[in-house]
């Protein structure tokens, strides 16, 4: 037997062990469609509350944007970790896989799938882990508009861009900030998009619909 090369991985597993535990909240794992616009959204959140990175893991997917491939990432990055990233196996208590529904032909199969995942995983204290996928309809700039507007009907995602284009001037997906220009308007949207819930979910496309402001909700009381 050859002697065990992974001291990194070992000295790895030791510091997140220690700065998990010292945060004291549960350890999240986002994988999310978008490369840039939604990892910087909730990246900006964590800076923003401080929150540990060895709690709060945001990646974009690497499987492909379509959502069944963002919700076979989320396992297979949760399951298998990710050394060069940092991430250990099955380190997590909660995975949210964030899609849009758009014009997805596999978002009502990225749904039942993560559905199916939800309490069934199983984390390196042996603990039923939560999956839940985070979708928007049509699209994440619609949480972005509910800031500004009371949409309650069905909406386009150009519509919803476009829109959202006359609130804050020059916003373009990918692009930085827009947590911490839309941050003092954020009760109200989380209000707005807590009305949508009552009456819509993510099976009533097209009806406007988004469940950013669960996980937001999540985030910004970590530490609370």
């Amino acid at each position: 037997m050859g002697r065990d090369n992974q001291p990194k991985a070992r000295q790895l597993a030791r510091r997140e062990q220690k700065e998990a535990c010292r945060a004291g909240y549960a350890r999240i794992l986002i994988v999310s469609e978008g490369s840039k616009t939604e990892p910087l959204y909730f990246q900006d959140i964590r800076a923003a509350y401080q929150l540990h990175s060895a709690n709060v893991e945001v990646q974009p997917s690497q499987l492909g944007t379509a959502p069944i491939q963002v919700v076979k990432y989320a396992r297979q990055l949760f399951e298998m970790g990710d050394l060069h990233k940092g991430i250990r196996p099955r380190i997590f208590d909660q995975v949210y896989a964030v899609f849009d529904r758009d014009d997805h032909v596999s978002y009502f199969d990225a749904l039942s799938l993560a559905g199916s995942l939800d309490g069934k995983l199983k984390n390196d204290a042996k603990q039923a882990v939560s999956f839940k996928a985070i979708a928007s309809v049509p699209s994440f700039e619609l949480w972005l508009l509910l800031h500004y507007e009371n949409i309650q009907s069905p909406i386009s995602r150009d519509e919803v861009m476009c829109r959202l284009k006359q609130h804050i001037p020059g916003y373009e997906k990918g692009t930085g900030g827009a947590f911490a220009i839309t941050r003092d308007r954020l009760e109200i949207a989380s209000q707005r998009a807590q009305a949508l819930a009552a009456y819509f979910d993510a099976y009533a496309a097209p009806e406007p619909y988004t469940a950013i402001a669960d996980l937001v909700s999540l985030l910004t009381t970590l530490r609370g």
